[in-house]
């Protein structure tokens, strides 16, 4: 049924034209995914020469996969590959974003596999517990978690009347993340400027508002590295700064030492370091092992002038609320918290 599907949203395409045919045959369809309830998510690779023309095109497209019986939502990415130099992803055409937050905060690490997205998460959790009107953003494009952390998994976005994505809420907060638009399963096999854009839309097509006051906090659990989600979060969005999250141990901090480099070469403030699975404590006899070593991430931010904002220990429990979809009830992140609020006053 999927395939037949995508073979009449590819036929409506067909009648998309711009000065080389049609963009199927001009092979500027990319990425096209039909999610299980028949959302569909694609990008358009485009020449930024066309300029303005771009935004008319996607509309253009999104029109005619709308048409197509059995379409439930559809969301279309710009990205400009065939671009030379000297913007070779076409973002400069995208103007910097206004958002709604009063804060908005990236949780980057230099590595993956440090617990970054469970550490962002409960950031964001523990502020809207505070009281915080918090909007939680997964930027991690290829692989996105927080979708299941925040216990949302099953559910998919849709758009309300104005086209804009409405971002799923629980634990007090609104969340957005790609795992809400395309199957888990599916692998997002997208060249670099595909995320850049997908990105940015995700920051510009989300309906972040409340019903009462000015959004606080904006959180966006970046994907690890020093790639293109960052560069354009640094050039396109004013950010307040960013929190790192490194294990203790060397390999990770050489690592989180780059992503520190990386934002402060892009005048991004470093808010802080957190040092994660700092220690494993025994549940039966409450014995202490530095698994990764201890205290390297404290050793850092020291070095570097910038705050430590706390240790999170390696405990089964904060393992097995996040496998649940629950907010961690280990008492580190709320001093952690603690501590980004203060730096950020």
């Amino acid at each position: 049924m999927t395939d037949d599907l995508k073979a009449k949203i590819m036929t409506a395409l067909q009648s998309v034209k711009t000065d080389g045919g049609d963009i199927v045959s001009s092979g500027m369809v990319e990425g096209l995914n039909v999610a299980a309830d028949k959302s569909v998510f694609f990008a358009l690779e485009v020449d930024p020469a066309m300029g303005g023309a771009m935004e008319e095109l996607r509309q253009a497209a999104e029109k005619a996969v709308r048409g197509v019986p059995g379409v439930k939502d559809v969301m279309v990415a710009l990205t400009a590959q065939r671009a030379a130099a000297p913007d070779p992803h076409g973002m400069n055409k995208n103007p910097k974003l206004e958002l709604p937050f009063k804060h908005v905060i990236a949780v980057g690490s230099g590595k993956g596999g440090v617990g970054k997205s469970t550490v962002a998460f409960n950031i964001a959790a523990e502020l809207a517990a505070k009281g915080y009107r918090v909007g939680l953003l997964d930027a991690d494009i290829y692989g996105p978690s927080v979708h299941r952390l925040s216990g949302l998994k099953d559910r998919k976005a849709v758009t309300n009347a104005d086209r804009k994505i409405i971002p799923l809420e629980a634990h007090g907060m609104k969340i957005m993340s790609m795992g809400f638009l395309v199957e888990e399963e599916k692998p997002m096999i997208w060249r670099g400027p595909m995320v850049q854009s997908a990105f940015y839309q995700m920051l510009r097509d989300v309906d972040w508002s409340f019903d009462t006051g000015v959004p606080d906090f904006l959180i966006i659990d970046m994907p690890p590295g020093t790639g293109d989600v960052q560069l354009t979060l640094a050039q396109k969005v004013p950010v307040t700064g960013a929190v790192i999250v490194s294990t203790p141990q060397d390999l990770a901090l050489i690592d989180a030492r780059k992503a520190i480099a990386m934002f402060e070469k892009t005048n991004v403030k470093i808010l802080g370091l957190i040092e994660n699975m700092s220690m494993y404590i025994c549940p039966n006899c409450g014995h202490e092992d530095h698994i990764f070593g201890h205290g390297g991430a404290g050793e850092e931010a020291s070095k570097r002038g910038v705050p430590f904002l706390g240790e999170v220990p390696l405990t089964g429990k904060i393992r097995e609320e996040s496998d649940a979809g629950l907010k961690a009830t280990n008492d580190a992140y709320s001093k952690i918290v603690h501590r980004l609020i203060d730096t950020v006053k």
